[in-house]
């Protein structure tokens, strides 16, 4: 069987090497069952809430034009976090006689789809709720809450060791 392997990882505090690590482990379960690798699909620092992602869609294309048998991915929530995206997901591909397979969960039904969606959606649920006190806390105490303000630099200097300082701010003149 041709194995597509799908990975994503969805913030800049994850690094490229996820993709490489979640790949190795698709690997080994593709090799695992006999099968070849076909195809690797992979989004970097996009949110598996969004479906807009170029190597979602052209997984989905490529599935339509029978490039692959079976997807592989480390777990269903790297493909998608959102629970209609992942349910559209599932059924098109089981519309396409194709199988999807994680290293986390086995073969994925319609059980899957409906727990690990549902979990998957409250996950990014909490994620935003304590995002969002998170940022409110930190307005509170008067804090930026992300990003340099308007108006203003940051300053780099030196202290009398040698190490540079961060995190403060000069007001830009220009």
């Amino acid at each position: 069987m041709r194995a597509a392997i799908y990975a994503r990882y969805s913030t800049d505090l994850q690094s490229d090497a996820s993709i490489e690590d979640q790949h190795r482990l698709c690997l080994r379960l593709i090799d695992g069952n006999g099968w070849q690798e076909a195809e690797t699909y992979s989004d970097r620092g996009l949110s598996g809430a969004s479906h807009l992602r170029p190597g979602y869609q052209r997984l989905l294309e490529d599935a339509r034009r029978n490039v692959f048998d079976v997807v592989v991915a480390e777990g269903l929530d790297r493909i998608s976090r959102d629970q209609e995206h992942i349910a559209a997901f599932f059924k098109q591909m089981r519309f396409q006689g194709i199988p999807i397979v994680t290293v986390a969960e086995g073969e994925i039904s319609e059980l899957h789809i409906g727990l690990k969606g549902t979990m998957s959606s409250l996950v990014l649920k909490d994620l935003a709720q304590k995002t969002h006190r998170d940022l409110e806390g930190r307005v509170r105490k008067g804090k930026s809450t992300g990003g340099i303000t308007y108006g203003y630099d940051i300053a780099l200097d030196m202290d009398a060791d040698g190490s540079i300082t961060t995190g403060e701010r000069r007001i830009n003149e220009s």
